[in-house]
């Protein structure tokens, strides 16, 4: 894998507020906001360096979140992350990461993320 970080440019959606409820015949289901697709797909496209690496083994993730304010919670833009990283088949399961190291950062002009995955042999 690659030692330098990927950057992927947006402001991420907090798991918290990414999802709705709406009726699914009579019953109670959650659904993704458009907030969410939208990040979901500004991310595919940006994820050049990742897209399809297919990591099936043990991972680490090495994390700086940049938001635009002070107010965002580093802990709900996690999953939203890693299940990115799912999704654009970088990682084949998230539940193989062993360890996150995560740094929060603000820049109002230039929200993003920047991460790297480093194997676990």
């Amino acid at each position: 894998m690659s030692t330098e970080y990927q950057t992927i440019f947006g402001n991420t959606p907090s798991k918290s507020n990414s999802y709705k409820v709406i009726n699914l015949g009579g019953h109670a289901s959650l659904a993704k906001t458009k907030a969410l697709k939208e990040y979901e797909d500004k991310f595919y496209i940006q994820c050049d360096k990742y897209r399809n690496a297919a990591i099936s083994g043990y991972f680490e993730l090495h994390l700086k979140v940049f938001y635009p304010s002070e107010r965002s919670d580093l802990d709900n833009s996690l999953k939203i992350i890693l299940d990115c990283l799912q999704k654009v088949k970088a990682i084949r399961n998230d539940n193989k990461c062993v360890k996150i190291v995560a740094e929060k950062y603000l820049d109002m002009e230039r929200p993003r993320i920047e991460f790297i995955i480093r194997k676990i042999k």
